[in-house]
C-alpha cells in the first residue's frame, strides 16, 4: 500500500535558534501525519531541502504526540531542533501559548517545554536531552585531515570525543576561530576512525570565561552536510564541558559562517 501523494497536510515553517526572522535553523513541521508512509517522508523531506522535516503523528505509547525526524538521507532517531520546533508548532496548532509536551522520538520520550513570548511571534522552548554517553577520543593528527586542518588546527589540550545524547557528535576543540572558518571536512576520511556514518562532526572554539562556544555542525550522512544550528550536538557538547572543565552552562553560537546565525543555551 502506498500514499497518495496528492493528499493535503496542514504545514507550520520555523526559524529555530533564532533571535530574528530568516536565521538560525529553519524547520518544516507536517501535522497529521499519520497517513503517509516512509518514502513519501523521504520525498517531502528532500522536497524542501532542509537540513530536517518532521511529521507529527499519533503516539505509540504515553506521549502527546509522535515526532518523526527526516533528513535528506533518510529518518533520524533524535535531533534538537526538530524537537523544539515540533513542540512550538504543536502549541500553535493546537491553540495554546505555554505547555510541556511529552515527545516520542526514536530514542524514547522527551519533555518538551515551550511558551510564547509577548505578540511578537516569538517563543521559548527547551528539551531534556537523554543522559550522555561517552564514546572514543581521538589525537590531533587523527582529526585534522578530516577537517582540512593541519594539525596545529586542533586544540591539543583537550580530546576530539564522540558523545551522545540521542545523536552521535564527534567534538573536535579547534585552536581558533580562524581554524574554524577553514574547516572543510572529508565525509570520507571519518570512515577510518570506525564510527557510525550518522555521526555529526562539530568542531567548536570555546571561550572558558565568557562560557560561550563558537561552532559549526557538518551532518556526515549527507555528505558533509552543514547544519546552521545544532542542538542534538550542543547537549553533547555542555556534558563533554561539564566532564572535563566542570562547566554546567554554556551558549553556542552557530551558522555565523552561513549567514545564518544562531543561538543555543545549554
Amino acid at each position: 500500500m502506498t500514499t497518495d501523494r496528492t493528499t493535503s497536510h496542514r504545514l507550520t515553517w520555523l526559524d529555530v535558534f533564532a533571535e530574528e526572522a530568516l536565521a538560525g535553523n529553519p524547520l518544516a513541521v507536517v501535522h497529521g501525519a499519520d497517513g503517509l508512509d516512509d518514502p513519501t517522508m523521504l520525498a517531502f523531506a528532500r522536497e524542501t531541502g532542509l537540513s530536517e522535516t518532521t511529521f507529527v503523528q499519533e503516539p505509540t505509547t504515553t506521549a502527546d504526540y509522535r515526532n518523526r525526524i527526516w533528513t535528506i538521507a533518510g529518518e533520524v532517531p533524535f535531533a534538537g531542533h526538530p524537537s523544539l520546533g515540533t513542540a512550538v508548532a504543536v502549541a500553535i496548532e493546537r491553540g495554546v501559548e505555554s505547555a510541556t509536551f511529552t515527545q516520542e522520538t526514536g530514542v524514547g520520550l522527551q519533555d518538551v517545554e515551550v511558551a510564547r513570548t509577548g505578540d511578537s511571534g516569538v517563543w521559548q522552548a527547551s528539551v531534556h536531552q537523554e543522559t550522555a554517553d561517552f564514546g572514543p577520543t581521538f589525537k590531533p593528527g587523527q582529526i585534522a585531515p578530516i577537517l582540512g586542518l593541519d594539525e596545529a588546527g586542533v586544540d591539543s589540550r583537550f580530546s576530539s570525543q564522540v558523545v551522545s545524547t540521542g545523536f552521535p557528535t564527534l567534538l573536535v576543540p579547534v585552536a581558533d576561530l580562524e581554524a574554524l572558518s577553514r574547516c572543510e571536512p572529508d565525509p570520507a576520511l571519518i570512515e577510518d576512525l570506525g564510527l557510525d556514518g550518522r555521526t555529526n562532526l562539530y568542531p567548536f572554539v570555546f571561550d572558558v570565561p565568557s562560557r560561550n562556544a563558537r561552532a559549526r555542525c557538518f551532518a556526515i550522512d549527507v555528505g558533509g552536510f552543514e547544519d546552521p544550528a545544532t542542538g542534538s550536538a550542543a547537549g553533547p557538547l555542555v556534558a563533554y564541558l561539564q566532564d572535563i572543565l566542570d562547566i554546567d552552562r554554556i551558549t553556542v553560537d552557530q551558522g555565523v559562517e552561513m549567514g545564518r546565525p544562531g543561538r543555543i543555551e545549554a
